[in-house]
């Protein structure tokens, strides 16, 4: 076991010390063949993640494929602007020098994808090592076996198989794959896993992006259109049967239009998932029995007296009904952890300073939800909250757009991701300083023995000046 993650590893470091990911031509040419993968094989995909978690082919494509897609055709387009060296302010000493910062790949990447979006969480990363002239070695979930297999089939027909070798396996494989020297480490999954990852990482001082999760919390105030607002949250929410990193784990609702919110929610999932959401080929299933279990002990803790509407569950095809509770308070198993299933519990509270109380009572949440025409109550929860990212007035766009980076903070993660942001995640800036061999005049004042003369000279020539200050003093 151990041997076949060192060759795999060891393959990759000779193939990106081979120099062959550096020219901006191969890299675009990678691109373009992973854009090829996602198009031609746009139906095996939609298979495979449908075996897993019955996921309809609409939302694979929607909220996987398109998404992939875009992401490669910005690389494409910028990646040769991005690679670009930047100079930058120089002081009268340096005046006749070259300043500036070189674009360079760290070397060999480990990307480790999630299971409950087995293509775009593991490919997407891959985006940006393939744009800043990495190699990466891509380690898909074995949670969602079914995608890992086709994923292991289809990146060596159309990706250089040396340069982005598929390391598949479960527990003991990725332990001893993370034993392996890398030279960054991406990984999106559960905190609790990217602990591990993080520890592993710390042995060899491998820098790390974490994208993790945590419970976002979503306000809803009184200001609002109550049927665009729970089409909106409840399209988050559902999607992929809940099982999102950033879906919104619970509401937290204006006190004047909870009964609202309850009474277009059940409209709302009516007219989403029919009478009976069991028989809508829309919802997707718990992606295995220990999750099943997970989210059915949070149900069979919650006070029977607080369901608005759902609790129906089905082992033998994992399903569970999408569950709503109403005036659920802070000590209710459904607050004691991320949900990541179709679970929305709804809390009560006064205005949006109450709101912010309890998200930051909370660790700091990869998602932020707000809906409000106020804008004053926007940023009112925008100035005293924190959280990876922010969308005002839906849900889930914010990591939607390949334009916005990406990334938790605190708990929910570290490093961000998406467009200029993934390529300037996997690179490294290089200073430069290019100094010609003469006007030794100008630096010669440097030079032992010191003086009190040349250091007056020294100071003349290197610190900053700030005129306004200069005037002031």
């Amino acid at each position: 076991m151990s041997g076949r993650a060192k060759e795999i590893v060891t393959c990759a470091r000779i193939a990106f010390e081979s120099k062959r990911t550096r020219p901006i031509e191969w890299r675009i040419q990678q691109l373009r063949r992973l854009h090829d993968m996602v198009t031609e094989q746009e139906q095996v995909l939609a298979d495979a993640v449908y075996k897993d978690l019955r996921k309809a082919k609409f939302e694979v494509v929607v909220s996987e494929l398109i998404v992939l897609k875009n992401e490669i055709v910005t690389a494409i387009k910028n990646v040769q602007s991005w690679a670009e060296q930047s100079y930058v302010s120089k002081n009268l000493i340096q005046k006749m020098d070259s300043m500036y910062m070189r674009k360079e790949p760290l070397g060999v990447v480990l990307i480790m994808g999630a299971w409950n979006y087995p293509v775009v969480l593991l490919l997407n990363p891959i985006v940006a090592a393939i744009a800043s002239g990495n190699c990466a070695v891509l380690k898909p979930s074995d949670v969602s076996e079914n995608t890992a297999a086709a994923i292991a089939k289809l990146i060596p027909q159309y990706m250089d198989k040396d340069c982005f070798p598929v390391y598949l396996g479960g527990i003991p494989e990725t332990t001893v794959l993370l034993e392996e020297r890398f030279d960054h480490i991406f990984y999106t999954g559960s905190t609790p896993v990217g602990k591990i990852v993080m520890t592993a990482a710390a042995k060899h001082l491998t820098p790390v992006t974490l994208e993790l999760g945590g419970k976002s919390p979503c306000y809803v105030g009184k200001n609002v259109h109550m049927d665009i607002v729970c089409k909106r949250l409840l399209w988050g929410k559902l999607m992929n049967g809940g099982q999102t990193c950033v879906a919104p784990d619970y509401i937290l609702c204006h006190e004047a239009v909870v009964d609202n919110l309850i009474t277009y929610i059940k409209k709302t999932l009516k007219d989403m998932l029919g009478d009976d959401p069991k028989e809508s080929p829309d919802l997707a299933r718990i992606v295995n029995d220990r999750n099943f279990a997970r989210i059915s002990k949070v149900i069979d803790t919650m006070p029977k007296e607080k369901l608005v509407v759902g609790g129906e569950r089905d082992i033998e095809t994992r399903y569970i009904a999408p569950t709503v509770y109403k005036n659920v308070t802070m000590d209710d198993e459904v607050m004691a952890s991320e949900i990541f299933g179709p679970i929305l519990p709804i809390i009560t509270v006064a205005n949006e300073d109450e709101a912010t109380k309890i998200i930051n009572r909370q660790e700091k949440p990869l998602a932020l939800y707000i809906f409000s025409n106020k804008p004053q109550v926007v940023e009112n929860i925008l100035e005293h909250t924190t959280s990876g990212g922010v969308t005002v007035n839906d849900t889930i766009m914010h990591m939607a757009s390949h334009n916005l980076p990406f990334g938790g903070v605190g708990f929910s993660g570290t490093g961000s991701y998406h467009g200029k942001w993934g390529f300037d995640r996997l690179s490294h800036e290089r200073a430069v300083c290019w100094r010609k061999q003469n006007m030794e005049a100008l630096i010669a004042a440097r030079y032992m023995p010191y003086t009190d003369k040349n250091l007056g000279a020294l100071k003349y020539l290197t610190t900053e000046k700030d005129r306004g200050f200069c005037a002031v003093m």
